[in-house]
């Protein structure tokens, strides 16, 4: 059974970077499309940005230009590099993983908050 356990999250200052981590359990994260959500107070869960299993990477508008995914395979672990954080980035931050070959099986994690405040 496949589980991601993201980290990373916490309190930082607007201007500030974070990098989140994601690692998976199982074999399956090789074989994966990989990505991070986000979920505000308020607001629907939105994307922030994927990465394939070739490391091809897409972003959402909020994102660009300021975040970036990565993945590593030999530690079976996606990462989210956010840099000029801004109040409006404060989000509970998911990791979801895609397995296209198995039907599209998709496995979420529990999520970390990142709060942006001064």
């Amino acid at each position: 059974q496949v589980q991601l356990v993201e980290s990373g999250g916490g309190l930082v200052q607007p201007g500030g970077s974070l990098r989140l981590s994601c690692a998976a359990s199982g074999s399956l994260f090789r074989i994966s499309t990989m990505g991070w959500y986000r979920l505000a107070p308020g607001k629907q869960r939105e994307l922030v940005a994927t990465v394939s299993t070739v490391g091809i990477a897409i972003y959402a508008d909020l994102a660009k230009g300021r975040f970036t995914i990565s993945r590593d395979s030999a530690k079976n672990t996606v990462y989210l590099q956010m840099n000029s954080l801004k109040p409006e980035d404060t989000a509970v931050y998911y990791c979801k993983m895609v397995v296209p070959s198995n039907r599209n099986l998709e496995v979420w994690g529990q999520g970390t908050l990142v709060t942006v405040s001064s």
